[in-house]
């Protein structure tokens, strides 16, 4: 065994590789039964222990236990989870690779499909390393992020922080954003939390040139969509980030028939649940009293709320300085928070940890696509990056531990 990063470098081909297979073979949440076969498949020949599959459907959990011994041993007691999560996309991939999906519909277009390789050789590391630790590592394969209430949830419903109790826990995301050779880990609000919504809007159709016997739902949801704006401008506090959009709006088949209903959806991010509750009581406000200025009735859903990923900043400035080690000082920063979500805030609202970012944007080779776009795919170098990121955080939390 080298150095760290000759150990990446010489495990780098089997390591594309791995994720190469991912992305051409990717599947949605809650059915990675092929992904969750492969990753069974090489943890059994990494030799790990306790190897546990089924969970919330697909979901894997396996240990490595570190073997160093003596009095204060690295991690003596200690246990650190390490997650990635398995789903794809339902976006149609206009990439031209060789590793384009072979399954019509579906993409990683997220970089799920190089997280769960990088947990995967993360893993063979620890294990080739478990003499510098007495700690128990717990690597955790998540099935569907991509669906709220995410697999997160149900993982630790089903008890995956015990047995053995974790204490702390860690999580990366590929950061297209982020330039290939940066990492970042922020303190506090790192990833916002939220709800998407919908609404159906009932009014009463009639003829186009004849819209005083009918009642609109177009001209009524316009003005919803309109009010819902002024929540972030006119209802939450300055100091606090709130992003409101509607993604989606159908209604009418023709242009001179007014119709009977409209439906629209969209999503508020937030990063405390003091604004998220502001905000959610806002919108059933807004699209209630718009409704009955207008004369139309409102069927709103909501869905559950997914909190914001709040890292430990301790835990975050044990991931820089292992970072640093990788990238050097300079490229191993706190960065900024994102606005998009993520359901590893379940694990931080249980446990303290750090879930941090890892550069892939490649202008160069033109990999600037961002995620969950049908172009997305990302400069393979960022896997090295993370593996050595992640593997190198764990050791020193163990040593700091213990």
């Amino acid at each position: 065994m080298g150095t760290l990063l000759a150990d990446v470098d010489e495990i780098m081909p089997g390591l594309v590789a791995d994720r190469r297979w991912l992305h051409e073979h990717p599947e949605l949440g809650m059915q990675e039964v092929e992904t969750a076969r492969f990753v069974t498949e090489r943890l059994q020949s990494l030799g790990v222990e306790d190897i546990r599959t089924g969970i919330s459907e697909t979901g894997v959990t396996a240990l490595v236990r570190g073997t160093g011994s003596g009095s204060g041993s690295a991690g003596a007691g200690k246990v650190v989870l390490l997650r990635a999560d398995m789903d794809a996309l339902p976006i149609e991939e206009e990439n031209d690779v060789e590793y384009r999906s072979q399954n019509p519909g579906v993409m990683h277009a997220c970089g799920h499909d190089g997280h769960t390789a990088m947990l995967l050789a993360t893993t063979r590391l620890l294990m080739e390393r478990r003499h510098q630790f007495a700690g128990t590592v717990k690597v955790v394969f998540q099935p569907s992020e991509e669906t709220g209430p995410g697999g997160a949830e149900w993982m630790i419903r089903q008890g995956v922080l015990e047995n053995p109790h974790v204490d702390a826990v860690f999580g990366l995301h590929l950061a297209q954003s982020l330039p290939v050779g940066t990492v970042s880990a922020p303190d506090g609000p790192t990833m916002s939390g939220g709800q998407f919504f919908s609404c159906k809007v009932q009014g009463r159709g009639g003829h186009g040139a004849m819209p005083h016997l009918a009642a609109d739902p177009i001209v009524a949801a316009c003005a919803m969509i309109t009010q819902l704006q002024t929540i972030v401008s006119r209802n939450v506090n300055a100091r606090d980030t709130v992003v409101l959009s509607v993604g989606t709006i159908h209604g009418g088949k023709a242009a001179n028939v007014i119709p009977d209903t409209v439906e629209f959806a969209a999503t508020f991010r937030v990063f405390s649940d003091e604004v998220q509750k502001l905000v959610h009581d806002r919108i059933v406000e807004i699209l209630e009293g718009t409704a009955a200025a207008m004369g139309v009735s409102v069927e709103i859903a909501m869905s559950t709320a997914l909190p914001a990923v709040i890292n430990d900043p301790a835990m975050s400035a044990i991931v820089r300085g292992a970072a640093a080690k990788v990238v050097g000082e300079e490229r191993a920063i706190a960065g900024e928070p994102w606005m998009a979500s993520e359901d590893f805030s379940y694990f931080l609202n249980e446990r303290p940890g750090s879930y941090f970012f890892v550069g892939s944007r490649n202008e160069e080779r033109g990999l600037t696509y961002d995620h969950h776009h049908p172009k997305f795919n990302f400069d393979e170098e960022a896997l090295g990056i993370g593996v050595a990121t992640m593997t190198q955080t764990v050791l020193d939390y163990f040593q700091q531990a213990g």
